[in-house]
């Protein structure tokens, strides 16, 4: 079979692969993009796009059924699903199409719609749908892959329809009760969203808290919100097994707190976590190594231990989130075509869960800070202080800031409340540029805005 020689080859559309593919292109290079099933990755395909746009319906059911509280006299008479889902799809391949013309359209990248394995270190061979195999070879290989929903080991799991993260955002009838298997951010997006379009909703956390990586009394307010909703929140619960049930669907059993329960439910949804997409790389015929959960080990440069070969975005481990993929791709761009020295190490993490109101993290965890010795002071006020919340009626929340008290530089932040991820986006750059606290909380943002609510927020602390 013939060879088709390439600069660089780049497996995966994802949110790192497609501007790396075309901005390599662009500067000269031959390209080849490999891609298997949907351009753009998991973001516009089943991550960011779809859920976001289903949250923004939900949102609107929710207000409705609130309409009251502002003097608006009105009803929700029932939510049309499928409406809400094609107005999702219509988005996603608006998206979708748009990304797959740009790249078509840009000289010295080649698409190739099929699915990538390794022969050796630098040659791939392409299968495309047609049946069809082709050899590509390259100096430089980027594995972006990502990751996909993880099935964890349950009795009786295969005896029952379950819903992933992915499938449960094709589903045209309401779930009667939604059972929702962990608590993460996935876990609470879906639980919320989906209790508001009119489903019976029960979340089941192993731990003893929801968002494990959260310090506790910003998890413990994630769960009164929720449970204000009407959600059913279990924590210290482990499923043990399930079985179906002739007319609800689906038994759960589990236990808590060394007890046992069944609960029965309608639809069953995994939101336990992710793992990477190497099945049937053949990764290895290239010597780069994987950890204990297969993600492909890199250094701060994103290189594999294979001279060449990168990876970036999930399928390297560390945060999942479209920003990070999207910054390994700077930083991979500016080392290839700029020959310069950038790294991943040490670099600022925010997220935002996108419940309702938003959680947005940046930076240390009051836990993690003192963990790591540091001398704190914690800023923390209710979002019922905040005046614009109060104004809009969404009032639910808290505001909590953990400061180095030696120098004064905020260490991390957790802002859950209406905005959340735009608040923290501020912080997020006051300490980047290593602003104190002190100038933020002196700051005269505008009146009435959530900004202001940093100059209350850091008014609580003592210079």
């Amino acid at each position: 079979m013939k060879t088709k020689s390439y600069d660089a080859i780049v497996i995966g559309s994802g949110q790192g692969g497609t501007p790396l593919a075309k901005s390599l292109a662009t500067a000269g290079w031959k390209v080849a993009l490999i891609e298997h099933q949907y351009i753009g990755g998991s973001c516009i395909n089943f991550g960011c796009t779809p859920t976001k746009t289903m949250i923004a319906s939900a949102r609107i059911a929710h207000l409705v059924n609130r309409s009251e509280d502002y003097g608006i006299n009105t009803t929700l008479d029932s939510v049309n699903l499928k409406a809400v889902l094609k107005r999702k799809q219509d988005i996603v391949e608006s998206f979708r199409n748009g990304s797959k013309q740009k790249l078509l359209s840009t000289e010295g990248l080649t698409l190739y719609e099929g699915f990538g394995r390794f022969v050796d270190e630098k040659t791939l061979e392409v299968s495309t749908a047609s049946g069809n195999k082709e050899h590509l070879q390259a100096d430089k290989i980027i594995i972006n892959t990502g990751t996909s929903p993880a099935i964890p080991s349950i009795a009786g799991l295969d005896q029952v329809p379950t819903l992933d993260s992915t499938s449960i955002m094709e589903i045209d009838q309401l779930p009667e009760h939604l059972i929702v298997i962990g608590g993460g951010y996935v876990g609470l997006e879906f639980g919320q969203m989906f209790h508001r379009f009119g489903s019976k909703v029960t979340i089941i956390q192993r731990g003893q808290q929801l968002l494990s990586k959260e310090d506790e009394d910003v998890a413990s307010e994630m769960a009164k919100v929720l449970k204000n909703e009407g959600l059913t929140i279990l924590l210290n619960t482990s499923p043990i097994n399930v079985s179906p049930d002739p007319k609800a669907g689906l038994q759960l059993t589990v236990k808590q707190d060394n007890q046992e329960k069944t609960l029965t439910g309608s639809h069953l949804l995994i939101a336990t976590g992710r793992h990477p997409n190497t099945k049937g790389l053949n990764l290895e015929a290239t010597g780069l190594n994987t950890d204990e959960k297969g993600f492909i080990t890199v250094d701060g440069r994103l290189e594999t231990a294979a001279d060449g070969i990168y990876a970036i975005g999930d399928v390297k481990g560390g945060p999942a989130f479209t920003h990070i993929s999207y910054d390994d791709y700077r930083v991979l761009n500016k080392n290839l075509l700029e020959k310069g020295d950038a790294s991943i190490t040490g670099r600022l993490v925010p997220y935002v869960v996108f419940t309702d109101p938003q959680l947005g993290r940046v930076g240390l965890t009051e836990r993690e800070a003192r963990s790591l010795g540091y001398n704190i002071k914690v800023a923390k006020i209710p979002m019922n202080w905040v005046a614009r919340a109060i104004e809009t009626d969404e009032t639910s929340g808290l505001m909590k800031a953990v400061i180095d008290a030696e120098t004064d530089q905020v260490l991390g932040a957790a802002i859950f409340g209406i905005e959340g991820g735009e608040i923290m986006a501020i912080l997020q750059v006051a300490m980047r540029a290593q602003y104190p606290y002190t100038a933020i909380r002196e700051e005269p943002f505008a009146h009435p805005t959530l900004a202001e609510s940093l100059n209350t927020l850091f008014a609580t602390i003592d210079s």
